[in-house]
C-alpha cells in the first residue's frame, strides 16, 4: 500500500509540474514581499522592483478596462492587497536607503522620476514637485478613493439586501420549468460571488484610503529624518540637506503614489460599473453615438466660441470641425440602421412576421426553433424576390412530420445585427445548435468523396455534416456537376442545414404542450387507447409519455406510429414504470420499423455484434441513478470500450455499410448509453426488435483490444 501511494504520488507530481511551480512561485513571491520591509535592498534591484510595481498597477487598469463584467476579475480585491503591500514594502527599502546614503543615492527611477516630473531644477523644482505630490495625494485621497470607498459601500449593502429576492426569483423560474437544475445553480452560484466581490471590495477599498494616508507620513518622516541626519549627523549645510532631502522624499513619494493612483482608478471604474456589461470601450462607443444632434450643437458652440476675441481661433475651429465630422458619422450609422429596419418591415408584408406560417420579428423571443439571420441574407426572406427560403422552410417542417412523426412549431426568423452580414444561426429555446456563413450569389460544391478534380475557388467546410466544399460563382456551377460535386443553392443549404438540426435536436423541441396536443389529437381517433394510458390506475402522466418520446426520438426513431407506442406502454406499464423500460417495450413494438430504416432493399441488415465476455461486463456494470439507469464501466475499461466500438464502426463504413450493434434485451440500453457521448449517430437495436422477415448478417465482432478470441482460445 505503502508503494501504491507512493507511486500514486508521484504519478500526481509529474502529471501537473507546472501547476505545482505556480504554486511555489506565488507563495515564495509573498513573502519576499513582506520580507522586504525588513531586509535592506541594493538599489538596483529597489529601481527593478519600482519598475515591476508601476507595471502591475498598470496591467491591473488594462485588465479592469477590457473586463466583460465587474466581477469577472474577482482576484480584484486579493491582487489590491498585494500591491498596496508590495508598494509599501518599497517605500520602506526606499526611505531607508534615502536616509542612509543621503546625496550618495544613487536609485535611478526615483531621480529620473522626480526631474522629469518637476521638469526644473533648484528651489523652484522643489516647490514645483511638492505642490504635485501635494495635489495628487488630495486627488487619489478626496476624489477618487473616497467616491470608490463609498460607492463599494452602498454596492455591498444593496447586493447583499437583495441577495434572498434573487435567490427566490431563480427558485421561482426552476419551480415552473422556465430553466433547468444546472442553470439555477450555476445563477445562484453568481449572484453568490456577486455578492462576496462587492463585500470583499468594500473592504479592499480601506487599503488604498490607507496607502494614502501613509504615502503622506512617509513622505515627511523623509523630509525631517533627513535633514536631522544631514545637518545634525553629517554636517552638511541646511541648505545642502533640504535640497537632497526634499527632492528624494518628494521622487519617492510621487514614485510610489503613481501606481496607488493606477489601482485607485482601477478599483473606482469596478465598483462604479455595477450594471455594466461588455468592455468599457464597448459601452463608450454604444453610449456616445446615440445622437448625432449632440455633436453638431458642441461644433456649433465650439465655432461661436472661436470668433470671440481673445480665444485661441486656430485649435477651436479644428475641434468644432472634428465634433462636425462625428455628428456626419454618427448620423450616416443611423441612417443605415433606419433602412435596414424598413426593409425588416417590407419583408414582413404588414402582416404583423407571419408569412406562410415561418414568423418574421426584430425581436429575439425564446421560442421552440428560431432562424437568426445577418442582414447580407435578408434578400432570402424577401418576398418580392421570392421569399424562396420561406417556401424551403414549410418544406422541411412537412418533410419532418412525415419522417419523425414530429410537427415542428414555427421557424421564427429573426434579423441579428449582432451576426455578421453572411451568417446565419439555428437555436432551440434560446440556445445556439448550429450555424454557418452564405456567399449570395455563389454556390456551394460539396466533395463526396469520390472527387478527384481541384476546381478553383474558396475552400469551405458544409455547415450540416462537415464535409470540405467549395464556394464557385454561377458561371463553374457546370464544371462542379460534371466533376462530381454536390452542387447546392444558399437556401438549400440552410434548408438542409435546418434538416439535421431537426433530427440532431427532435428531442429538444418536443416540449409537454406538444405531446399533450398529440395525445388530444389521438384521441378523437383513438379514444381507448390514449384513455387506457392516461387512466390515473396506470400511474402514466403526460411528462413520462413525453420522456419516452424524447428516448425514442434522440436515436432517431420516428413517432409517427404514436397508437402502438401507446399500446406498449398500457401493456407494460403495469410491470414497471421507469422511463427506459418503457422505451426499450415501446422500440421492440416498433421493431419492423427500426429494422427497416437500417436493412438493405432485400431485407439484409448488416449488424455488429459484441464479444459475450464483453456484453455481460457491461450489463453488470448497470447502474440505477434518481434520472435513470447508466453504464457504470469504469475508466479504463469505458476508454478501451469507445475505442474498439469506433474501429469497428469504421470498418464497418468503409465497406459500405451503415454500423448497427445488435445485442441482446438487457444490454441495449446500457450500449446506447455509454456510446452517447462519443458516438451519438450509432444505431444500436436488441434481438427483440429483429421482425422474422429481416436477415441479421454478422459483420464483426466488438472485443476489446487484448482480449482473447474463441479462435485463441481453442
Amino acid at each position: 500500500m505503502a508503494d501504491a501511494a507512493r507511486v500514486s504520488g508521484e504519478n500526481t507530481l509529474s502529471r501537473n509540474p507546472l501547476g505545482n511551480a505556480k504554486d511555489l512561485f506565488i507563495a515564495i513571491g509573498v513573502i519576499v514581499v513582506v520580507v522586504m520591509i525588513i531586509i535592506p535592498l541594493p538599489t538596483v534591484l529597489l529601481d527593478t522592483l519600482m519598475a515591476m510595481n508601476v507595471i502591475l498597477s498598470l496591467l491591473v487598469l488594462l485588465i479592469v478596462l477590457y473586463s466583460q463584467k465587474p466581477t469577472e476579475f474577482s482576484l480584484f480585491p486579493t491582487v489590491l492587497l498585494v500591491a498596496t503591500v508590495f508598494s509599501l514594502a518599497l517605500n520602506i527599502s526606499s526611505t531607508r536607503l534615502i536616509l542612509s546614503k543621503g546625496a550618495k543615492f544613487d536609485g535611478k527611477m526615483i531621480r529620473a522620476f522626480s526631474s522629469f516630473v518637476v521638469g526644473t531644477g533648484g528651489n523652484q523644482g522643489l516647490v514645483i514637485g511638492f505642490i504635485i505630490f501635494i495635489i495628487i495625494i488630495a486627488v487619489q485621497a478626496i476624489v477618487i478613493t473616497k467616491g470608490a470607498t463609498r460607492i463599494s459601500e452602498v454596492a455591498a449593502r444593496f447586493t447583499l439586501d437583495s441577495m434572498p429576492v434573487k435567490m427566490m426569483a431563480i427558485d421561482t423560474e426552476y419551480s415552473s420549468g422556465s430553466i433547468t437544475e444546472e442553470e439555477a445553480q450555476k445563477r445562484k452560484a453568481q449572484v453568490q460571488r456577486e455578492s462576496d466581490f462587492y463585500g470583499s471590495m468594500d473592504g479592499a477599498s480601506k487599503f488604498i484610503s490607507g496607502n494614502v494616508k501613509i504615502g503622506i507620513f512617509v513622505t515627511v518622516i523623509d523630509v525631517i529624518g533627513g535633514i536631522i541626519i544631514g545637518a545634525a549627523l553629517h554636517g552638511e549645510p541646511m541648505e545642502l540637506a533640504l535640497n537632497n532631502y526634499i527632492s528624494l522624499s518628494i521622487g519617492d513619494g510621487l514614485l510610489t503614489q503613481f501606481p496607488a493612483l493606477l489601482i485607485s482608478t482601477a478599483m473606482g471604474i469596478v465598483v462604479t460599473r455595477a450594471a455594466a456589461t461588455g468592455n468599457l470601450s464597448e459601452q463608450v462607443v454604444e453610449q456616445f453615438t446615440g445622437s448625432s444632434r449632440i455633436y453638431w450643437i458642441c461644433s456649433a458652440v465650439l465655432a461661436g466660441l472661436a470668433f470671440l476675441p481673445g480665444f485661441p481661433h486656430a485649435v477651436l475651429f479644428v475641434m468644432a470641425g472634428f465634433m462636425a465630422f462625428t455628428a456626419f458619422q454618427v448620423g450616416r450609422k443611423k441612417k443605415q440602421e433606419a433602412s435596414f429596419n424598413e426593409m425588416m418591415a417590407k419583408t414582413k408584408g404588414g402582416k404583423k412576421g407571419k408569412e406562410d406560417g415561418v414568423e418574421i420579428s426584430p425581436v429575439v423571443p425564446l421560442d421552440a426553433l428560431s432562424l437568426e439571420l445577418g442582414y447580407g441574407l435578408i434578400p432570402l426572406v424577401d418576398k418580392e424576390k421570392g421569399a424562396e427560403l420561406l417556401e424551403r422552410v414549410q418544406g422541411v417542417r412537412r418533410q419532418s412530420a412525415l419522417e419523425l412523426g414530429l410537427v415542428i412549431p414555427k421557424v421564427r426568423i429573426i434579423d441579428n445585427m449582432v451576426l455578421d452580414p453572411s451568417e446565419y444561426c439555428f437555436k432551440i429555446k434560446g440556445v445556439d445548435v448550429g450555424r454557418g456563413k452564405i456567399r449570395m450569389s455563389h454556390f456551394l460544391c460539396i466533395n463526396p468523396g469520390t472527387v478527384n478534380t481541384e476546381l478553383p475557388g474558396e475552400k469551405t467546410v458544409d455547415p450540416a455534416f462537415g464535409l470540405p466544399a467549395l464556394w464557385v460563382t454561377e458561371d463553374r456551377r457546370d464544371d462542379a456537376e460534371r466533376a462530381g460535386y454536390t452542387v447546392v443553392d444558399p437556401p438549400s443549404i440552410i434548408a438542409t442545414h435546418l434538416t439535421e438540426i431537426i433530427r440532431r435536436h427532435s428531442a429538444d423541441i418536443l416540449g409537454m404542450q406538444d405531446t399533450q396536443a398529440i395525445l388530444d389529437t389521438l384521441r378523437k381517433e383513438y379514444p381507448a387507447v390514449v384513455d387506457e394510458v392516461l387512466r390515473p390506475e396506470l400511474g402514466m402522466p403526460v411528462i413520462k409519455i413525453q420522456k419516452i418520446l424524447h428516448g425514442l426520438l434522440r436515436e432517431r426513431v420516428s413517432i409517427r406510429n404514436m397508437v402502438t407506442i401507446l399500446e406498449a406502454i398500457a401493456e407494460y406499464a403495469p410491470l414497471s414504470k421507469t422511463v427506459w423500460f418503457l422505451t426499450e417495450k415501446a422500440r421492440q413494438a416498433l421493431g419492423s420499423q427500426i429494422c427497416h430504416q437500417y436493412s438493405d432493399e432485400s431485407h439484409h441488415l448488416r449488424v455488429l455484434t459484441i464479444a459475450p465476455d464483453l456484453e455481460q461486463k457491461i450489463i453488470e456494470s448497470k447502474y440505477e441513478t434518481p434520472s435513470g439507469v447508466v453504464c457504470a464501466l469504469d475508466p479504463l475499461t469505458q476508454s478501451a470500450w469507445i475505442k474498439a466500438v469506433s474501429k469497428a464502426a469504421a470498418a464497418v463504413k468503409s465497406r459500405g455499410f451503415l454500423p448497427v450493434i445488435l445485442c441482446s434485451e438487457q444490454a441495449r440500453f446500457l450500449v446506447r448509453n455509454s456510446t452517447d457521448r462519443e458516438l451519438p449517430d450509432l444505431a444500436v437495436i436488441s434481438v427483440p426488435e429483429i421482425t422474422p422477415d429481416i436477415i441479421p448478417e454478422a459483420v464483426g465482432v466488438i472485443r476489446l483490444e487484448g482480449a482473447p478470441s474463441k479462435e485463441d482460445g481453442e
